[in-house]
């Protein structure tokens, strides 16, 4: 049993009720840890702790807490492997992914903040017959980090590192589902010297832990990701208190394919983005809309693509899809699963739990799922499902693909696959998303602004618009003439 502790002003430390959850391996269906189930006492210790360290960090140069997140970086990096299988075990993601992507860019967002601190620079304007005005940016003070349980440490450092690069200190909760890489960064932001108080990260359930830091009148700002009834929870609680929120709810994205795609990037690219992850990421494809003289084409191909892909053991090499995150959470999938039969959809492939031999026989398991014959209105295309299962719908002209595009009350993402350059611009303009993807998935330039419409969240993160988030402006007008 690994047990794990809250770290709070430099050091590990139990939670105050004595009291602990358990920690389960999802590829296993075992117990294999305990964390902390922390409440509001945790919470202001650590808010106490963040308060004091304030002022020194926030008037540290940028130039210092630049060698600070690289030396977080690099410790990251060289602890690689062990992060990857924490990722993988935490969270039943295949260990070559967390490889590939999560612990790589967890490092990326240390580097790229790093960078940042260097380069944040703010404005200034010539009067003319009055002078010059400027704005100050400061550091808001101690500011709430939450992120959720699919892509741990990957979500829970794009938090962390801006919030940090920009002055302010920290109060961060992960997932109580997937804590294991979120101990282990505090371990390294402990070898890396960063100055005790500056990053406290509280383990608990959302309804304690989450709470409290909505509730707690000095912090100051929450960065959250999570699902949309959480984040009007959030809002309920902080909007009064006019706190600064960033919020980065769910998706039901649309994956739009034209007839002039180039047919086998597509077909790869689809792939992926309907089941990397188990389909776990807010930014996956659910519902595929096909060119009406393509459809049977894409239809037979995709189908028997998704039939040979299987599900496996997370810390084998080799597996390219492991378990959903937890038994509820399976649940949960398969009862959508039976909800669209009910709706009048047929299931193509997949559709039911996967039982494994051995020590994998109690995970939580699904095979990919393609379900085609059902409308927009329905409710499994209206609802974030959140794993391995998508729809397949035909569409005849352009508009009617708009429509269907739109017809959620989510707003995050969308991919659009079609060679011709006047249709993807009018395409992307007006499909209701935060990113839109043309001929591609999930390319990331972390200059650039990334969130939601819609119920799919507010505000942005990314690049300086996250520097902007956890910095106050203050615009100061001097008369010289």
């Amino acid at each position: 049993m690994i047990r794990i502790l809250n770290f709070i002003d430099g050091s590990f430390q139990e939670p105050v009720s004595g009291l602990y959850l358990y920690n389960m391996d999802p590829s296993r269906g075992e117990v294999y840890g305990e964390i902390p189930d922390s409440d509001e006492r945790d919470i202001e210790e650590a808010t106490k702790a963040a308060a004091a360290a304030f002022p020194l960090w926030s008037s540290t140069p940028a130039t210092d807490r630049f060698h600070y997140l690289m030396k977080i970086a690099q410790v990251i990096r060289h602890r690689m492997d062990e992060f990857a299988e924490a990722e993988a075990r935490d969270n039943g993601k295949p260990v070559s992914l967390a490889r590939a992507v999560d612990i790589p860019r967890a490092i990326s967002n240390f580097e790229f903040y790093a960078s940042a601190a260097l380069h944040f620079a703010s404005e200034s304007h010539y009067t003319e017959k009055l002078g010059i005005n400027y704005t100050l940016r400061r550091p808001l003070g101690v500011v709430g980090c939450i992120s959720p349980w699919n892509l741990p440490l990957y979500l829970f450092s794009w938090k962390i590192a801006p919030a940090l690069a920009t002055g302010n200190t920290v109060v961060a909760k992960p997932s109580e589902i997937t804590p294991m890489t979120a101990h282990l960064l505090a371990e390294v932001a402990q070898e890396a010297g960063l100055p005790k108080g500056v990053l406290n990260i509280v383990h608990g359930l959302g309804s304690k832990t989450g709470d409290a830091i909505s509730h707690h009148p000095n912090i100051k700002a929450i960065s959250f990701t999570g699902g949309t009834n959480t984040g009007k929870r959030i809002i309920s609680i902080a909007g009064p208190m006019f706190k600064k929120l960033s919020l980065e709810l769910g998706g039901k994205n649309p994956n739009i394919i034209f007839a002039d795609c180039d047919f086998d990037e597509m077909i790869k690219t689809t792939l992926r983005s309907s089941f990397a992850n188990q389909g776990q990421i807010c930014l996956c494809g659910s519902r595929i809309l096909v060119e009406a003289s393509i459809y049977e084409k894409f239809r037979s191909t995709f189908v028997e693509k998704v039939s040979r892909m299987q599900t496996g053991d997370p810390l084998l090499n080799d597996t390219k899809m492991g378990a959903v995150v937890s038994e509820s959470h399976m649940n949960k999938i398969l009862d959508y699963i039976k909800l669209a039969e009910e709706e009048g959809g047929k299931i193509l492939c997949g559709g039911k739990r996967v039982v494994h031999s051995g020590i994998l026989s109690k995970g939580y398991y699904i095979d990919p799922t393609v379900i085609e014959g059902l409308g927009q209105e329905c409710r499994t295309n209206q609802e974030e499902i959140f794993g391995p299962v998508v729809t397949i719908q035909p569409f005849n002209t352009e508009q009617e693909a708009l429509q269907f595009a739109n017809a959620t009350p989510y707003g995050l993402a969308a991919t659009l696959w079609t060679s011709n350059l006047k249709r993807a611009h009018r395409m992307a303009e007006q499909v209701h998303a935060g990113i839109v993807w043309v001929n591609c998935w999930l390319e990331r330039d972390l200059r650039t602004p990334f969130g939601g419409v819609k119920n799919s969240g507010m505000g942005r993160e990314g690049g300086f618009e996250a520097m902007r988030f956890f910095t106050e402006p203050k615009n100061v007008c001097i008369q010289y003439e």
